[in-house]
């Protein structure tokens, strides 16, 4: 039986490309990036190419890239260091009700440190309102973070209408672009972001590395401290390899986004048509327009999640109920909750599939067949 991985969302499988990089990285250099003999400067080069892929794939500059251990520290040193560089000013933070935990948990963390955050609402297709926004700012406003493409659902969030917006005030503007990095082109010139999160393992590269793009004269207070890497914003010794990796997926993610994303569409509609050819009863969770071309998230109505998931499983189609950092959870989707509500059939029967550059149109069309069958069973139909 063939596995059909359709959970790219949750994580992607390194690029062949990207292995090659991380394992002649590991074969041939050693060196620490902050030596200046030729060992030293052999793994600083290899930072700098994929400073340099960075930088150049959102239109930013070389220095403006702050490498990490991935989207959930660039959150964190995003938002905590924003809130210990400019309490002098204030301490009212925005977000919203569908962000990642990355970003939930570390508002929670700031509310108890005596942060006040304040969570917009999104409308049912998962869309946060400028007006809303606009509404809750203060003058004591010092950063609002809104995602850029949720992971759940898919729906892409008016970043630049808010960057516009925030172009008369003085907070700070953050956006997690973790789950649309690599999908949808992104400029943060154009769009007035400050900063910015994105992790490698959502593009075909390594675990364990992201990078935080900071604008340049930003105050940012660093969360580690210990060495004078990365300016002084991010203390430790660079992770060379994943580094390396993780700028081979970039060049490799930015050479076919149009095609990709082109793909992915047809595969949703693919999936759906197919669907619906056999009759199974479902709706869209989020837009269909305004949404990440990867993420499907679908609603079956009379079933359950986890029976639902189980049994594509056991069919060798991998898909997810949400977020991977919540899987095996009890609790529902704050996301769909924020969306439809705590009483919401839709809580209990949303199915994510992902798309990502293993799968073919022949995998779409047997986790569609599998699909069907199984939500027929499950449903008596």
């Amino acid at each position: 039986m063939e596995r059909i991985y359709l959970d790219h969302a949750a994580t992607t499988p390194m690029h062949p490309e990207v292995i090659e990089t991380v394992t002649a990285q590991m074969n041939d250099t050693f060196g620490n990036p902050s030596s200046i003999h030729s060992f030293g400067r052999s793994s600083r080069q290899a930072v700098d190419r994929a400073r340099t892929a960075a930088a150049a794939s959102i239109g930013a500059d070389f220095n403006e890239i702050i490498f990490t251990s991935g989207g959930t520290e660039a959150d964190n040193l995003a938002i905590v260091g924003t809130a210990q560089a400019m309490k002098h000013r204030g301490r009212h933070i925005i977000t919203s009700a569908v962000e990642h935990h990355a970003v939930l948990h570390t508002c929670a963390y700031l509310e108890k440190e005596g942060y006040e955050v304040t969570y917009l609402p999104v409308n049912k297709e998962g869309l946060v309102r400028v007006a809303d926004l606009a509404a809750a700012l203060r003058e004591d406003t010092i950063l609002v973070t809104i995602m850029y493409g949720n992971n759940e659902v898919g729906t892409i969030q008016p970043i630049a209408e808010i960057g516009e917006l925030l172009q008369e005030h003085p907070a700070v503007f953050h956006t997690d672009a973790v789950q649309a990095y690599g999908a949808v082109a992104i400029d943060v010139k154009a769009d007035h972001i400050d900063l910015l999160s994105v992790s490698s393992h959502k593009i075909n590269g390594p675990k364990g590395v992201g990078f935080l793009y900071a604008r340049e004269g930003l105050l940012l207070t660093p969360g580690l401290f210990g060495g004078e890497q990365e300016r002084k914003r991010r203390a430790g010794t660079e992770n060379v390899p994943a580094i390396a990796g993780f700028g081979k997926a970039i060049e490799l993610a930015m050479a076919s986004m149009a095609e990709k994303s082109k793909r992915y569409s047809s595969f949703k509609e693919r999936l759906m048509h197919l669907l619906t050819e056999k009759q199974v009863a479902f709706s869209v969770n989020g837009s269909l327009e305004r949404s990440l071309p990867h993420v499907l998230n679908l609603s079956f109505p009379g079933t359950d999640v986890e029976s639902v998931l189980v049994n594509l499983d056991l069919a060798g189609v991998a898909a997810s109920s949400g977020s991977a950092c919540t899987a095996g959870s009890i609790e529902p989707s704050h996301v769909l909750v924020a969306m439809f509500g705590k009483e919401s059939d839709r809580l209990r029967n949303s199915i994510r599939f992902s798309f990502g550059i293993t799968n073919t149109e022949e995998q779409i069309d047997q986790a569609g067949e599998a699909t069907a069958n199984i939500i027929a069973r499950l449903t008596n139909k």
